[in-house]
């Protein structure tokens, strides 16, 4: 089992056999901090009593590691591992854990009281997945290491793959194995080893608490005195995810939040590297844009361009890559930038939650500026406004638009005018966020005889009690969009490589800052993370960084219709095959499929969701059979 995570060790492993046999502990080392082999894991603690797997870091390691020592704990190593080992041996494992800042996935097994202990970090940076396998009770960092248990059994969870093709990826807790679960961010989850079964995952920290309580108690200074007390715990935040053994770096896109990490990486840090990932398709490349931000940083600077070809030829590693099925696009670019960067660098600094914490999604400020003023309109003529927009195709809305100025700047405007459709139409908040984010009409059913169940999103009851809309966006692509996709991409794609990636905008204490900011210091005049404009301005140039947001896309659409992607796609697609493995309905993906190639419509982001499936489905078929219950 820890054989199959090799990808995400590569230098080191260990494995620990309780004496009684009742557990085992298998580990894979990435060594980032503390080289040698005294930081090996699984560890046991100074006193016996408790032993360690662990995933991530604990960036604090340093202070908490002086505190023990004034207590009178000594250390055979120089590792974040012993230090967060032996806080839970003085401290409590639930006590200690409140204290760590970082990412982490660990399992701690404390031999007096025969308990185990699972726990995730606040944000759900790294995995952590559970569940019984035969009469086993299984843990580990990927689903892979499940198949390599004698005992599992591959069983579809075909609600999970419902959940799949409406968001592009499957939100915790549930995987795409049915009895196979991910542990939720910010929780611990114990098994005694005298119960038959564990405990419920009980939050040691939740987005919720700090979302109600930021809103609660509002930062009162002006917009200037926001951004310059954001600065210094963005400072912090960096400061201490630079400390490693290895070389470090930054994924660079050129946007508003790789850009601010870059820059104050550079002020602080020698010799700072960089890379991006570029496209020759000008539309879509923001190669240049990185280019100019590195240069003015004085960054040793790295980029690749992707080519269609390129794709084509990483397209059979994704099922192995993603573990799951997985189905954002901007997965191919982000693994090609952690494999430039792995050339380079071991750890790598990237910008990712700054969306999220700050207001920089589109639905942001649509619902912003254009919800404010539908609110004055009647209700009839909202709704004769969305259903106008909708009744012409998003195909159709782009060739219309491809003559105007705007199609320069703004990439997919008819998906985008569907998308404000939903705005204008007076829908409650759950419905309308809900098709916000989806990649399929939620009155087409696709999978066959798998229905969706309630999650965060549907549940309006389990969302924080904060006054406006945007707020309660921000949270729930927090909770759900940013670890179940977000978080995922970029795990699994630099652990691949063998690379480890750090998030400083997601330091909690970072993330409890921005709640206190009120949505018009975050949101307003058609701009989103003014906070972070605000910081990025003094370093660089606004002329540099000031254009309409990109994001991480890349041509799918077009590649889809030509060779080599077209051949692909009808292999996977054929209504033999759909048909024999029984998942989806195969009048409606061949439809999308024939909408797609003739041009009529962009049905990219439905069919790369079954695509994602099918490929994945494929590969996992040819190493054992798939149950389809």
């Amino acid at each position: 089992m820890a054989g199959v995570l090799a990808h995400r060790g590569p230098d080191d492993d260990g494995v620990w056999l309780d004496p009684s046999a009742v557990l085992a502990f298998g580990h894979r080392r990435l060594s980032i901090i503390d080289l040698s082999t005294v930081g090996r894991q699984p560890m046991v603690s100074a006193d016996g009593r408790l032993v360690l797997v662990y995933n991530g870091c604990v960036y604090n390691f340093a202070e908490l590691r002086a505190e023990l020592e004034g207590a009178g704990r000594r250390f055979r190593s120089c590792s974040d591992t012993e230090v967060i080992l032996e806080a839970m041996a003085a401290w409590g494992i639930e006590r200690a854990v409140k204290r760590f800042v970082g990412m982490f996935a660990f399992a701690v097994w404390d031999t007096a009281s025969r308990r185990l202990s699972l726990c995730r970090d606040r944000l759900g940076i790294k995995p952590l997945h559970y569940g019984f396998v035969g009469g086993s009770f299984v843990f580990a960092s990927e689903l892979r290491a499940f198949e390599a248990h004698p005992d599992f059994v591959a069983a579809i969870d075909r609600d999970a793959l419902a959940l799949y093709v409406t968001r592009g990826c499957v939100p915790a807790p549930r995987t795409i194995y049915r009895g196979i679960y991910k542990l939720p961010p910010g929780t611990i989850l114990t098994f005694d080893a005298n119960q038959s079964e564990p405990s419920e995952p009980q939050p040691y920290w939740t987005l919720r608490d700090a979302a109600e309580c930021g809103v609660n108690s509002p930062y009162r200074g002006s917009a200037e005195d926001a951004s310059r007390e954001l600065e210094e715990l963005l400072q912090e935040a960096i400061r201490c995810r630079l400390v490693a053994d290895v070389p470090l770096g930054v994924l660079l896109s050129g946007g508003i939040d790789s850009s601010l990490i870059a820059s104050l990486v550079a002020a602080t840090a020698a010799r700072t590297k960089t890379f991006t990932v570029g496209f020759f398709d000008q539309r879509y490349d923001e190669a240049e844009d990185a280019k100019k931000i590195a240069r003015y940083l004085g960054t040793e600077h790295h980029e690749v361009h992707v080519t269609a070809n390129d794709f084509r030829a990483l397209i059979p590693q994704l099922p192995q890559i993603y573990d799951e099925p997985f189905a954002d696009s901007s997965q191919i670019p982000t693994y090609m930038v952690a494999q430039l960067a792995r050339s380079a660098v071991k750890v790598t600094l990237t910008g990712d939650g700054g969306d999220e914490m700050f207001g920089g999604y589109a639905r942001y400020l649509w619902t912003n500026i254009i919800g404010k003023s539908a609110r004055a309109l009647p209700m009839w003529l909202r709704r004769f406004v969305a259903h106008s927009l909708t009744r012409v195709s998003a195909a159709e809305w782009d060739r219309l638009i491809a003559h105007l100025p705007i199609s320069e700047r703004v990439r997919t405007p008819g998906r985008r005018l569907h998308k404000l459709a939903a705005v204008l139409d007076p829908l409650d908040p759950p419905h309308l966020y809900g098709h916000l984010v989806s990649h399929w009409p939620q009155n087409r059913k696709v999978v066959l005889d798998g229905n969706e169940p309630p999650t965060v999103v549907t549940e309006p009851t389990l969302w924080p009690h904060v006054d406006n809309f945007i707020d309660q966006m921000m949270y729930l692509d927090a909770m759900t969009y940013l670890p179940d996709d977000i978080l995922t991409k970029i795990d699994r794609a630099t652990m691949a490589v063998g690379i480890e990636a750090r998030m400083p905008f997601l330091d909690h204490r970072l993330v409890e800052f921005a709640w206190r900011l009120p949505t018009q210091m975050k949101i307003a005049g058609g701009k989103g993370k003014l906070p972070l404009r605000r910081i990025l301005y003094r370093h660089v140039p606004r002329a540099l960084v000031d254009r309409p947001k990109a994001g991480f896309a890349i041509p799918l659409a077009e590649w889809l219709r030509e060779p080599p992607l077209r051949d692909w796609v009808e292999s996977l697609l054929q209504r033999d095959r759909l048909e024999g493995e029984g998942f989806f309905d195969t009048h409606i993906v061949r439809t999308i499929w024939d909408d797609h190639i003739s041009s009529r419509h962009d049905r990219h982001y439905e069919l790369w969701d079954i695509l994602m499936f099918q490929a994945w489905l494929d590969n996992k078929q040819r190493s054992r059979p798939m149950g389809v219950h």
